[in-house]
């Protein structure tokens, strides 16, 4: 297929090299012309423009930062959505807020083009490894029609429900994925404060009742994990500010159907900290940082 794609930072440009490598038609865009230039030399055709990359193409995947860049995108002046041809599938994997969502897909739908929200879960390594987990909002059709493409990307997919329903279980997945970091940060801090071996600490509690993702995929602490962000300096992954966008996502749509989430709040705020302190870029799971005891 003739694929369009927008977006090429830590998660968008594998998500797009994988599908070239699967045989498809990709062509690519991104403001960041070291980003461009990443994926060219994988083979991948860059284009002049975010425009230039619908030539022919039948489906346009986008994976941005926020709701401001995707409505900026393809809703505002001069926006893709006006030159996007009628029959044409839009699948938007960006972290975004659902009514954007759903604005998207209503202002598609009057054009004759489909629209899917389909955020993603798995991080960078699943980014890349092709692993990804696919929450999607929109026509049970379009996602069939979208299956295809999904799973060069993902090996996980799921339909959550009408347009945004897709970005409201990215959300609350989000929350949770935040609340454990902090918790599991805490646990290990503690115990290293009281002399504990990390790596053995960090088994216990994989095999007990604490154990939860970040323990056996993403564990917080230099040098438990070799692959993860914590052992390389907390470069890479996902990146403290995108935490936090996504707990204050949380939160907006916590307030709007009037839902308690204190835990998601503490963890909002939490990160929120880390972020002023000067931490945003790094990995969300430098957050144990702020616990971790001194000297």
């Amino acid at each position: 297929m003739k694929i369009a794609f927008i977006g090429l930072g830590n998660m968008g440009a594998p998500m797009a090299l994988n599908l070239h490598k699967a045989g498809h038609s990709v062509s690519a865009f991104d403001l960041s012309a070291p980003a461009c230039d990443k994926v060219r030399e994988q083979g991948v055709t860059v284009a002049a423009s975010a425009a230039a990359t619908l030539a022919g193409a039948e489906v346009v995947i986008s994976m941005l930062p926020a709701s401001r860049h995707v409505e900026a995108l393809y809703l505002g002046e001069g926006g893709l959505l006006a030159q996007i041809a009628p029959g044409t599938l839009v699948i938007d994997s960006s972290t975004i807020a659902a009514a954007t969502s759903q604005k998207l897909a209503t202002a598609g739908a009057a054009r004759g083009v489909a629209v899917l929200d389909a955020p993603v879960s798995g991080g960078t390594g699943g980014a890349i490894a092709g692993t990804l987990t696919f929450m999607v909002g929109g026509a049970a059709a379009d996602l069939e029609r979208a299956r295809p493409l999904l799973e060069k990307m993902g090996a996980n997919i799921f339909h959550a429900g009408a347009a945004g329903a897709g970005q409201t279980a990215k959300i609350c997945n989000n929350m949770l994925l935040g609340i454990l970091m902090i918790g599991t940060s805490e646990a290990l801090a503690l115990g290293t404060a009281n002399g504990l071996d990390p790596k053995v600490l960090s088994e216990i509690m994989r095999r007990s009742s604490g154990g939860n993702w970040a323990l056996e995929k993403y564990n917080p602490m230099p040098g438990v994990m070799d692959a993860a962000p914590a052992s390389k300096g907390y470069a890479g992954g996902f990146g403290t500010d995108l935490m936090l966008k996504d707990l204050g996502l949380a939160q907006e749509n916590a307030s709007a159907v009037n839902a308690a989430t204190p835990l998601g709040g503490l963890a909002r705020n939490l990160y929120a900290a880390h972020s002023l302190a000067g931490h945003g870029a790094l990995d969300f799971s430098s957050v144990i940082q702020l616990v971790q005891k001194k000297g």
